[in-house]
């Protein structure tokens, strides 16, 4: 029983740790000058982009923001 609270509390803090890194990409993808009409768009195309990541390369601060930054060449219509 014990063991079945414990998984049930690890679902709920990666549910809710989920929620606050959406929710943080968004803030990120506002500063970075994404339309709030188009934030949700550029949260599906940052996914994607994250999905050709190269599994080799470290994925950090650094990667995050190329990544912003390509998006910004490929997808200028996200952008104000």
């Amino acid at each position: 029983m014990k063991k079945k609270i414990e998984l049930e509390q690890d679902d709920f803090i990666s549910e809710e740790m989920a929620l606050e890194l959406s929710d943080m990409l968004s803030v990120a993808l506002h500063f970075a000058g994404v339309k709030e009409n188009k934030i949700e768009a550029a949260m599906d195309a940052y996914l994607s982009a994250l999905d050709e990541f190269d599994d080799e390369e470290e994925y950090g601060r650094e990667a995050m923001i190329k990544i912003i930054e390509n998006l910004r060449q490929t997808h200028k219509e996200l952008f104000i």
